[in-house]
């Protein structure tokens, strides 16, 4: 599980495996030798598990499910991607519960600087659009958002100079695509409202 609240950026430096799992070694400046082999990291709000470290980075492996519902099937060498080490009891739940597990990819309608933030607007798969509320929160390449206005598939949020600065949105434009995961509450009150209308 994770909060949303980036705490470091990795480099993809290697990208190996041909017709299965794809490898990613990521380098960060993290301790890398402290991080547990099957530690779960999220990267990009993409929950991916360590198979290997050494002082400077780690290896991951990604399936082909997963690259083909993810933006990660994309990725190249050079590529910066949000990261968030997993969640551990007593640690300060600064944005929402994340699981890691992508839903579908947002596409970014428009990015407009307002004062010291940016309004993004976004449109969501339109099977996910029903779990999107205004002032709710959204996973967006890892990124625990308020959800501002909602209008049919689209929705707009509010970023802050410093999670522009010290995520990748700052790189955000329209037509980009990012792993959208929704909240987990808005999934379970949905499904509970469906099953009591199929008991009436």
């Amino acid at each position: 599980m994770f909060t949303g609240i980036v705490t470091a950026s990795g480099k993809i430096a290697a990208v190996g495996g041909e017709g299965g799992d794809r490898v990613l070694r990521i380098e960060t400046d993290w301790d890398c030798l402290s991080i547990p082999i099957g530690a779960s990291i999220s990267h990009a709000g993409i929950c991916l598990t360590v198979t290997a470290r050494d002082a400077t980075g780690y290896e991951v492996a990604a399936s082909a499910e997963t690259m083909s519902v993810t933006t990660l099937g994309s990725w190249q060498q050079g590529d910066t991607v949000n990261l968030e080490r997993a969640l551990a009891v007593g640690d300060e739940l600064g944005g929402h519960i994340v699981s890691g597990h992508v839903d579908g990819l947002a596409e970014v309608l428009s990015v407009e600087a307002v004062g010291d933030s940016h309004v993004v607007w976004f449109r969501a798969p339109k099977g996910l659009a029903r779990f999107v509320a205004a002032k709710g929160s959204v996973a967006l390449d890892g990124v625990s958002l308020t959800v501002n206005a909602v209008d049919g598939t689209d929705f707009s949020v509010n970023v802050i100079q410093h999670t522009w600065d010290v995520t990748t949105l700052g790189r955000l434009q329209a037509g980009s695509k990012m792993n959208m995961e929704i909240d987990m509450l808005a999934r379970y009150v949905a499904r509970l409202n469906e099953s009591s209308e199929h008991e009436v």
